[in-house]
């Protein structure tokens, strides 16, 4: 996940600012069926209508936590976020068709200031040149222009610093710093459409959402193949899939559930920033820049048409069988038992 290292924090209180992430080790566990999410891969049978009963339970699930939810609800690390917008989370459940004209208002100082402590304290800065540090002085005054400037829609998003780190395979990936108030930005509107596509998104997705990790998608994969019987397993990655996303194919996407023009011309404008590689700007007319905090949400979006409902839709109407999926980004390790009549279920790693 070095790619993304930017998207990891999520908005805290004031109370927590100061306090250090705790880490949890799922070693002794990863593998061990009862240490795996078993709304992902229970043992009972798919229902009648081809739905792999691992989503149904996985959906059980979800409506239990969402009934027993107080006036909050939780973010990524379990802090709550305000009142409106959990109406925007009970909306978008309710209403599955809606497209939510009036978003921009929940991005308040308060969300920006959460938004800020939320990002890494010694990542590298961008084009600005601007640290963590340095905003944190006259932090206030800076917060409360940044969202005069989004509100009357005189923010200006900046291009992101080109840097590359070293692959595996002797090749390098590019990444996009942002600068620090695009950050910050970014973060807060992320932190306002969860709200929306938490609700949508399906419950095999595991890839850079709220709650979500590597390990729970690992462990899901690893119950899957030690309680089914597996024939084959195939191996896929889609190449340079943060960089080539269609600009126009996200905003259609996206526009299926927004319709705020506001939040649209927030996307729109760091999609169309550029990038800054030794001083020189060069225009991006393809993909959005890895390293950014949108990022992982637009791409999650984009599987989301792309991928997730079309397999679902294939299990359901071509599939002799039962198929259950655990995605992680854009990554995929199917697997699935042969039978008389085909492949009888698969596992999909994304």
């Amino acid at each position: 996940m070095h790619e993304n290292r930017e998207t990891s924090g999520v908005p805290r209180s004031s109370g927590d600012r100061g306090r250090s992430e705790k880490v949890q080790s799922r070693t002794s566990d990863m593998h061990a069926l009862e240490g795996s999410d078993r709304a992902v891969l229970p043992m009972n049978q798919p229902n009648k209508e081809g739905q792999p009963s691992a989503e149904v339970e996985e959906e059980r699930v979800r409506t239990k936590e969402n009934i027993a939810q107080s006036n909050t609800s939780p973010t990524q690390s379990g802090e709550r976020v305000s009142q409106g917008l959990r109406g925007v989370r009970e909306a978008a459940k309710e209403r599955k068709q809606e497209r939510f004209t009036a978003l921009l208002h929940h991005l308040t100082v308060g969300l920006l200031r959460d938004s800020f402590f939320a990002l890494k304290r010694q990542a590298a800065p961008g084009v600005d040149g601007v640290t963590w540090q340095e905003y944190e002085t006259g932090l206030e005054d800076r917060l409360m222009d940044l969202h005069s400037r989004v509100h009357r829609g005189a923010y200006q998003a900046q291009p992101s610093r080109r840097v590359y780190i070293p692959k595996a395979d002797g090749r390098q990936r590019p990444l996009g710093i942002a600068a620090l108030e695009d950050k910050i930005v970014q973060q807060a509107v992320v932190t306002i459409l969860n709200q929306i596509y938490e609700v949508d998104f399906r419950g095999f997705s595991y890839g850079f959402r709220p709650g979500r990790s590597p390990h729970q998608a690992l462990d899901a994969l690893t119950v899957g193949i030690q309680r089914k019987r597996v024939n084959w397993v195939l191996d896929a990655d889609i190449r340079g899939f943060f960089d080539n996303m269609s600009h126009e194919w996200i905003l259609k996407f996206i526009q299926h559930r927004v319709a705020d023009r506001r939040i649209l011309r927030l996307i729109q404008k760091w999609l169309k920033a550029g990038v800054s590689e030794d001083g020189q700007w060069s225009e991006t007319k393809l993909g959005t820049p890895q390293g950014a905090v949108v990022s992982p949400l637009l791409a999650n979006v984009y599987l989301h048409y792309v991928f997730d409902l079309w397999v679902e839709a294939w299990r359901k109407k071509i599939a002799k069988g039962d198929v259950i999926v655990v995605r992680y980004a854009d990554d995929r390790a199917p697997r699935a038992r042969r039978g008389p009549q085909g492949p009888r279920s698969a596992q999909l790693l994304n």
